[in-house]
């Protein structure tokens, strides 16, 4: 069997099990870019809970061998083309970006992290079995769920890349604006279909407390800003609140859903859906503060994001009685955990 000491030292070794990415899941969560193929270096150290330059000081010393595993520093055009594809706000000059298979291999190389080896040993676990074990012919359960797999991720890349191109294209485009629009409804389409057929086969798989929550934020991260409050919403009313409403449109006073909590209290609900590497800043809570406790005089107050928040947002909200419902949280309170401020 393969020590973990021979992975560390030895690139020939790291290089033959690249492959089983999913081990960086099952260990731990990994967010990925708005593309769903790619990680930032800052993205990559807040996976490992190591710094940003422990990261950087790998890639230095190991350039080559990441490169080969898909690494790649953006700049330029190619940088450019890549924020207009993906979606992504940002004025840095260069950005670099790791896959899955170069993230393995930075957890193949990092020493001094405790998320690095249980992803090791999780490894040599899983390759010790492969060698050990033999091959059976899948369970047909297996099918269901590698389509529920499949389904998630076509989705994802369907609401994040390819609308959001069709919609820099028909800006841009004078001739063929009616096409365009014609085959972006085409995509948007099938999209909501994929997601239908999702929601189904969720309906299907185990119960709730056996379900990865990786799986639940990832359906979250493919909604819509309208079907992600709808989602609040519907977990709002698992709870036993009432009176639960989706504001929506532009009259909605900072605020985007109502409802009462079991025994009559009132609450106002702000929802964000996020990318996974941005942050709810100071100025956005600040500015929910005011609509919920001057303009509704509200008992409770819920910010619901599908990202972190600052530590000064975080601040902002203990000192003024507002909840923040981080990323983290969040995947808690799909997966069944009720809120304590809903009890």
């Amino acid at each position: 069997m393969i020590n973990e000491t021979a992975l560390l030292e030895s690139p020939t070794l790291r290089g033959s099990v690249l492959d089983r990415t999913d081990v960086l899941d099952r260990v731990k969560a990994l967010s990925l870019l708005p593309d769903g193929m790619h990680v930032t270096t800052a993205m990559v150290a807040s996976y490992f809970d190591v710094g940003l330059e422990a990261i950087k000081s790998l890639v230095k010393d190991h350039r080559t061998e990441l490169e080969a595993s898909g690494y790649r520093l953006l700049t330029g055009e190619e940088l450019r083309s890549f924020k207009n594809l993906s979606g992504i706000q940002s004025r840095t000059r260069s950005l670099a970006l790791f896959p899955r298979r170069a993230v393995l291999n930075i957890a193949m190389l990092l020493r001094d992290s405790e998320v690095a080896r249980q992803v090791r040993v999780y490894l040599l676990d899983m390759e010790h079995l492969a060698r050990t074990q033999p091959v059976e012919n899948p369970a047909p359960a297996d099918t269901a769920a590698l389509d529920a797999r499949i389904d998630q991720r076509i989705t994802h890349v369907l609401g994040t890349t390819v609308v959001p191109m069709f919609n820099a294209l028909i800006e841009t485009s004078g001739e063929h604006r009616r096409e365009l629009i014609a085959l972006r409804a085409g995509v948007q389409r099938i999209e909501k279909r994929l997601r239908q057929h999702h929601t189904r086969l969720q309906r299907l798989e185990a119960p709730r407390e056996d379900r990865p929550l990786a799986g639940v934020m990832a359906t979250m991260d493919a909604m819509n800003g309208r079907e992600f409050e709808e989602h609040v919403a519907e977990l709002l009313r698992r709870d036993g609140c009432t009176n639960v409403v989706v504001q929506g449109g532009g009259r909605d006073r900072g605020i985007d859903i109502t409802a009462l909590t079991a025994d009559g209290r009132s609450i106002v609900v702000q929802c964000k859906r996020f990318a996974p590497h941005l942050s709810i800043t100071s100025p956005e809570l600040q500015k929910f503060l005011g609509a919920a406790k001057v303009l509704h005089d509200s008992e409770v107050a819920l910010f619901v994001a599908t990202c972190p928040f600052t530590r000064d947002a975080l601040n902002i909200a203990a000192e003024s009685g507002i909840t923040a419902v981080h990323r983290g949280l969040l995947e808690e309170w799909s997966a069944g955990a009720v809120l304590t401020d809903l009890e």
